[in-house]
């Protein structure tokens, strides 16, 4: 067989010859989720049984939904940090419809597939008005969406006084209950939650590598002067990925609310890190144009059982900040390491190139004769 045959057969990440060091950084939330399980089941025998995994893949649940709507935010170049208020300003939303609403004197209770609705809704909602701030208006992506997460903060607090909407399940006889069923029940063995961000990262996963938008999102992060050109709706996508954006917040704070029963206007409070956390531990470039949903699921699974271990083997909740935060920085170092022969994003440079391709990704110059 010849060498050029060799070549062509050998996977994408040995193109150039087998590389420990690449593997490693190509790997490495994968290797660092394995480091993970096996030192924690070391340290405490209860960690590694499948109570507890079912238990805390529930609490990574929320922070994969979240980070799944931001990776499609940096992939497009941008930054969501509306992501943390837009959860709790959902499950605030939600709480306020299960506690009644008021209309001409007589309290109505609307029905739980309503409340879920009204909430996304909602979310998708403020996502669309952080695309239209950055797309229409030429807002800096951080700019716009740090202002919106005190806009939506504070929108919650002054519904709820500061206060948090409490015991959620609701009453048979009002017919507003159900609620805690996201939070609580089991399907097939697995949590809700669980089920839900499954569904979620299939989803994005076939929206961004077997749709038109998934090309357009790709092609405008990496170089989106490029895909500009080459008839790419750049503002459109910018509109869509934040909206979307919004959306997995609401669904992410709905599982939240429903897993405690409660809605506070202060919940989320930080998970905006969290998410990015996620996507950048996940192999994603900051700069837009490189990552996958799998990897943003491994980064989430990464923060999520790093955290619940800490907790279970009796660490300080100082040290455990501690912990995730020196995780989170030797992401990005690494982050940095594997992207550091990109050239910067702008009009007339080359594209992008990782140093070690995360996956296999669609075309920079894509024209798509459709109408979106």
């Amino acid at each position: 067989m010849s060498s050029t045959t060799s070549a062509r057969r050998r996977p994408a990440m040995f193109a150039d010859g087998f590389s420990l060091g690449r593997l490693l950084l190509q790997g490495r939330a994968f290797f660092a989720l394995v480091a993970i399980i096996v030192v924690f089941s070391v340290l405490s025998p209860n960690y590694f049984t499948v109570s507890n995994i079912l238990t805390m893949s529930s609490h990574v649940a929320v922070y994969a939904i979240l980070a799944i709507g931001m990776l499609v935010v940096i992939l497009n170049g941008g930054i969501d940090l509306s992501v943390g208020s837009t959860l709790g300003f959902s499950g605030v939303i939600a709480g306020a419809l299960m506690k009644g609403v008021t209309i001409g004197g007589s309290t109505l209770y609307p029905k739980v597939w309503v409340v879920v609705v009204v909430a996304c809704a909602v979310g998708a909602f403020i996502g669309f008005v952080n695309g239209i701030l950055v797309a229409r208006f030429k807002v800096a992506p951080f700019v716009a969406t740090l202002g919106m997460l005190y806009v939506v903060r504070g929108i919650g607090l002054l519904m709820t006084n500061g206060l948090t909407y409490n015991d959620l399940g609701g009453n048979a006889a009002l017919g507003n209950t159900g609620f805690d069923w996201l939070g609580f029940n089991r399907l097939i063995g697995l949590p809700i939650g669980v089920i839900v961000m499954i569904v979620a990262a299939i989803a994005a996963s076939l929206l961004l590598n077997r749709t038109v938008f998934g090309r357009w999102l790709y092609a405008s992060g990496g170089n989106e002067r490029a895909a500009e050109l080459s008839g790419v709706p750049v503002k459109r996508v910018k509109v869509r990925v934040y909206a979307l954006s919004g959306l997995c917040a609401a669904i992410a704070g709905l599982i939240l609310s429903s897993e405690l029963t409660s809605a506070s206007p202060t919940a989320g409070n930080s998970y905006e890190l969290t998410a990015i956390a996620a996507v950048v531990i996940g192999g994603a470039a900051l700069s837009g144009g490189v990552g996958n949903v799998r990897g943003t699921l491994l980064g989430a699974f990464v923060i999520g059982f790093l955290s619940d271990g800490l907790v279970i083997i009796g660490v300080s909740a100082y040290w455990q900040t501690v912990f995730t935060g020196a995780v989170i920085v030797l992401a990005v170092l690494l982050n940095a390491v594997q992207y550091k022969r990109r050239p910067a994003r702008a009009g007339g440079t080359t594209t992008p190139t990782p140093t070690a391709p995360v996956d296999t990704q669609p075309p920079a110059a894509v024209h798509e004769k459709t109408a979106g």
